[in-house]
């Protein structure tokens, strides 16, 4: 991967040799110090950065050229999710809920990650670890068959980060 912009003549490397496969049913952890690729490695997968050499499979498709197919089948939770502050729980994971062919229902995803009793409430009105649990709904609302999570459980309670790890 080489960073857009105006560089001199320099080219970061910022993953090389990386080698991996994963299962299904399969958890695995990619860990790193800072500046390791860690996050490009994940955004080549899930198809919203482009390689610069290797190859790449996802769900039997190449991410760089998965597309829609892929996007529906995969599920992200990035570290901050830019939920429009001014919709309700229920209206922000309905809306993204029609992205996918089929998806889980709504009340079920509010209810798994522990939003029920905040499913009228608009989204600037969450506490931190609140939001983190609707970032993870929106991951979880495509019904995936992978999903990339992307540090989860930062700004999360003791408590919270458990039942985060239980879902």
């Amino acid at each position: 991967y080489t960073p857009p912009g105006p560089l001199s003549d320099a080219v970061v490397q910022a993953v090389r040799d990386v080698s991996f496969a994963v299962d299904a049913g399969e958890v695995v952890a990619v860990l790193g110090p800072n500046g390791a690729g860690k996050t490009t490695t994940v955004e080549i997968l899930e198809g919203y950065r482009e390689r610069d050499g290797g190859t790449a499979t996802v769900l039997g498709m190449d991410p760089a050229v998965g597309g829609t197919e892929l996007r529906r089948r995969v599920g992200i939770v990035l570290q901050e999710t830019g939920a429009d502050p001014y919709l309700t729980v229920t209206e922000i994971l309905t809306r993204h809920a029609e992205y996918y062919p089929a998806p889980r229902s709504v009340g079920e995803v509010v209810e798994l990650v522990g939003l029920a009793e905040k499913a009228d409430a608009r989204v600037k009105a969450l506490s931190g670890g609140q939001k983190r649990r609707l970032d993870v709904a929106l991951g979880l609302i495509g019904d995936p068959e992978l999903l990339f999570l992307d540090e989860p459980t930062t700004g999360l309670d003791p408590a919270a980060r458990r039942q985060a790890w239980e879902v």
